[in-house]
Parts: C-alpha cells; structure tokens; sequence
C-alpha cells in the first residue's frame, strides 16, 4: 500500500506517516522500484498503534518505546503499566495545572464588573 492509502488506512495525516518513516519509528515494509514507499498490514497496524498511543499524548519517544514493547511477545506488561502510568501522572498533573489557572481565572472574571469603566481587575493583575 502506497502513503496515501497507508495515511488514511491509520487515520494519520500523510505527513505524519512520512515523518514517523524519516525517524525510524515506522518504517515502510519496502520501498517500490520508482522508490515510494510501500506498507504492508504489519506497518498498518504499527502506524495505528503510534497514532492511538499519540492521541494520549504519549511522547515520540515513550511511543518508540511501546511500540518496541507492542513487538516483543516476552514482554511484561508491569513495563508497560510503568510507561501508562507516567503518562497518567503526567495528565494528573497537567489537570491540576488546569484547573489552578481555571480558578484563578474564574476569580478575576467574577471580580470585574463588566460595565463601561475603565477599572478592570483582569488588566490589574495582568499588568
């Protein structure tokens, strides 16, 4: 299968396909004899696999290292759970970052009045 076909089969841009092809992430199973590049269904289901991992903000290289997981059938799955739950914290974390600046927020918008004046405690505490 040819980029293109390869790009839609997994959901991914065709940029993100040639990219992921030019770091060594996911490598085309060929190349043809005009030198495009050429997927079978293992790098499909690999392209699918970085594409899903991606969508929960799994870093190239913590996807790298699934995926070398996804391919070792004598892996542990403790190894990874640890990879999942850092990732985990790390959303953890961001939520709390979240919902600080949500707050905080919230607070200067409840604090203006909104109305013609020109005092205005969101410029306030910006400045």
């Amino acid at each position: 299968m040819n980029i293109s076909g390869a790009a839609k089969a997994a959901g991914l841009p065709v940029k993100t396909v040639r990219y992921y092809a030019d770091i060594g992430l996911v490598e085309p199973a060929a190349r043809t004899a005009a030198g495009y590049r050429d997927y079978d269904d293992a790098a499909l289901r690999k392209l699918s696999f970085v594409g899903r991992a991606r969508g929960f903000g799994f870093s190239i290289a913590q996807c790298r290292e699934l995926l070398g997981l996804y391919q070792d059938a004598h892996r542990s799955s403790a190894e990874v759970k640890q990879i999942a739950s850092a990732r985990l914290e790390d959303i953890r974390a961001k939520q709390r970052e979240l919902q600080a600046l949500h707050d905080e927020l919230a607070h200067l918008v409840g604090a203006c009045s909104g109305d013609a004046r020109p005092d205005c405690p969101i410029i306030d505490y910006f400045s």
